[in-house]
C-alpha cells in the first residue's frame, strides 16, 4: 500500500506564492507518473500538473507560466511551486501517483489552498 502525504497548503493573498509537497512512502524513481490535481466546491477534480518518470512535465492551461512541478527522487517527493496565485486557484489539492501504465492510481488526503484578500 502506497501512502502519499501532502503539505504546504494554506491561506494566501492574490499574487502570492505557495509550495506544496507530496511525500511518498515508496521510491518514486522510474514510476510512470506523479501529479497534482485539484477540486473546488461544486467542480470536478482536474489535473493541474504532471511529471512522468522520465521527467517530462505537462500543465493545465490555466496554470501554465505560474506553476512548476518538480520531483526529488532521493527524497521520494514531488513539489508544486505556485506563483501569482489567483482566487480561482482556491481548491483542495491532491497528490497522485501511477506506478505503472494502466495500473492502480494512488491519492493523498488533500491539502487546502485558499487564495483570498
Amino acid at each position: 500500500q502506497v501512502q502519499l502525504v501532502e503539505s504546504g497548503g494554506g491561506l494566501v493573498q492574490p499574487g502570492g506564492s505557495l509550495r506544496l509537497s507530496c511525500a511518498a512512502s515508496r521510491s518514486i524513481f522510474n514510476i510512470y507518473s506523479m501529479g497534482w490535481y485539484r477540486q473546488a466546491p461544486g467542480h470536478q477534480r482536474e489535473l493541474v500538473a504532471r511529471v512522468s518518470g522520465g521527467g517530462s512535465t505537462s500543465y493545465a492551461d490555466s496554470v501554465k507560466g505560474r506553476f512548476t512541478i518538480s520531483k526529488e527522487n532521493a527524497k521520494n517527493t514531488v513539489n508544486l511551486q505556485m506563483n501569482d496565485l489567483k482566487p480561482e486557484d482556491t481548491a483542495v489539492y491532491y497528490c497522485n501517483m501511477v506506478i505503472n501504465y494502466g495500473g492502480r492510481t494512488y491519492w493523498g488526503q488533500g491539502t487546502q489552498v485558499t487564495v483570498s484578500s
